[in-house]
């Protein structure tokens, strides 16, 4: 019996300690919350703005009322805060705050009818709303619930018109209705703008999208947020795909980004994992193959190979001598990513053939060379793309064949790390200028990024900028969600 219970827990102790390792992660400080707080209060300004109520009929003594077309024409927060509610998720607070309203009246006293406007105002307006945040089944980042307390301390009405003093007396009886009534808007109305509104900008992050024609990128969370009282941590995958076989991925073993500071209001830490991911992906996809012939072939540098390889072309045809030759570099495994305090880089190893090319026949091979090349990694962000800068730094062929042959190629050490870093490392950069998006909602932006680099990971600290209001993000979400579905 014991070893039968030993046989099932111990694949679950195996697959507990073997969590996924997140290849990327990212932090919103207090400090960030700051920023957000000013753009919260317009939005839930504009939200309880909208507040609908109910007509309002009945009579008392011989009046006989009719209150409709209620507007909020003011809501003045007086005390508002968004804080982090730890365990939880958000917490939006207003305390001591009021709201201006107008009514239509409609009244019937014995022989008399009088309409007209009622202005009033609620006061001691407190309303405590916390966001529960947590991943859905897709792995995005949702408010999965909203609890809300709201109340209303008093309410003042102010009758004009020829019978307003005559009617002071209803205001007792109407001010209790319409507190009541505006009391039980103002949570409906909080739970629509988190469960609706906000969850609609948070699709706006991307989680498994493509990066170009050949990769895509999953930014799935691992898990539900770690809120804090200083923090919000979130662990996402960070995974390139070949959108060809998404199946074949690389798997993580790389070190956990372990983020430490909340001087700045966002933190995104990057693992080697997330860089080789990629790498790996677009190597599986066949990009890194590359043909340097003709045109694309410097003079001098095909003048050199000609002059190298004269004796194999002599031995081989001599016919083949006017020809012209090409490179075909072809890597044979996967660049790796290496991180330390000192900076990123990335090694490389492939296959470089020298051909002659004949014309209307198969190319001749001449030579086949093994090549050893380190680049330094450059990792820049701007706005929410991270793009990564590449510069040879370590280059080194030898033969395949023959150590003598190997020799032999030390005059080409130099003209081919040359030529690497005019032709082939441009079109690197080509391809990484445009860069990746981040897990970052549509209309938010880094600005004053600083990079550290660290032992398997690196921290990218920055600020955050709203490039559209809050409302406007919401708006141009709903607004392509019903394009799509016409």
């Amino acid at each position: 019996m014991a070893s039968c219970t030993v046989s099932i827990l111990f694949p679950l102790i195996v697959a507990m300690s073997a969590a996924e390792p997140p290849g990327c992660k990212i932090r919103i400080t207090n400090r960030g919350l700051e920023m957000l707080k000013y753009e919260t209060q317009k939005f839930v300004v504009e939200e309880l703005s909208n507040i609908t109520m109910p007509e309002m009929k009945g009579n008392e003594g011989r009046f006989e009322y009719t209150i409709n077309e209620v507007k909020i024409n003011e809501l003045n927060l007086t005390y508002a805060d968004l804080a982090f509610q730890p365990g939880l998720g958000l917490l939006f607070e207003v305390q001591n705050s009021s709201i201006a309203l107008s009514f239509q009246r409609r009244i019937l006293y014995w022989f008399f009818y009088d309409t007209g406007a009622i202005n009033a105002s609620a006061e001691g307006v407190n309303i405590h709303t916390v966001l529960h945040m947590t991943k859905d089944e897709l792995g995005r980042l949702k408010i999965s619930n909203v609890t809300c307390d709201a109340s209303i301390r008093k309410m003042k009405m102010k009758f004009t018109g020829t019978l307003g003093r005559v009617y002071d007396f209803l205001a007792t009886f109407l001010t209790t209705g319409m507190r009541f009534l505006l009391n039980q808007q103002i949570c409906p109305a909080m739970n629509h703008a988190g469960l609706v509104l906000i969850n609609s900008l948070l699709e706006t992050i991307p989680v498994r999208t493509e990066v170009d024609k050949y990769v895509g990128i999953d930014y799935s969370l691992l898990s539900d947020p770690v809120v804090t009282s200083r923090s919000l941590d979130m662990d996402f995958r960070g995974m390139f795909f070949e959108l060809g076989n998404e199946n074949n991925t690389l798997v993580n073993y790389a070190v956990n980004p372990i983020v430490r500071e909340y001087d700045r209001m966002v933190y995104l830490g990057l693992s080697e994992y997330f860089f080789d991911s990629g790498l790996y992906s677009y190597y599986k996809a066949g990009i890194f193959q590359m043909n340097i012939a003709n045109e694309r072939m410097p003079k001098d540098l095909e003048m050199l190979l000609r002059t190298t390889y004269f004796g194999t072309i002599m031995m081989m045809n001599p016919a083949l001598v006017e020809y012209p030759i090409s490179l075909q570099l072809e890597l044979n495994s996967a660049p790796k990513t290496t991180i330390k305090t000192s900076g990123a880089t990335v090694a490389v190893t492939a296959i470089v053939t020298v051909m002659v090319l004949p014309p209307g026949t198969a190319p001749v091979q001449l030579s086949s060379m093994t090549l050893e090349a380190k680049f330094n990694a450059k990792v820049s962000m701007k706005g929410k793309r991270l793009a990564v800068l590449a510069d040879l730094r370590r280059f080194k062929i030898f033969s395949n064949q023959s150590a003598l042959e190997s020799l032999a190629l030390i005059p080409l050490q130099g003209p081919l790390k040359t030529m690497l870093q005019i032709s082939v490392v441009p079109i690197i950069n080509n391809w990484t200028k445009g860069g990746v998006s981040i897990p970052l909602a549509d209309g938010l932006d880094f600005i004053e990024e600083v990079v550290e680099y660290h032992n398997g990971y690196l921290i990218i600290g920055a600020n955050l900028h709203f490039s559209k209001g809050l409302r406007e993000m919401i708006e141009k979400k709903i607004q392509g969600d019903a394009e799509n579905t016409i």
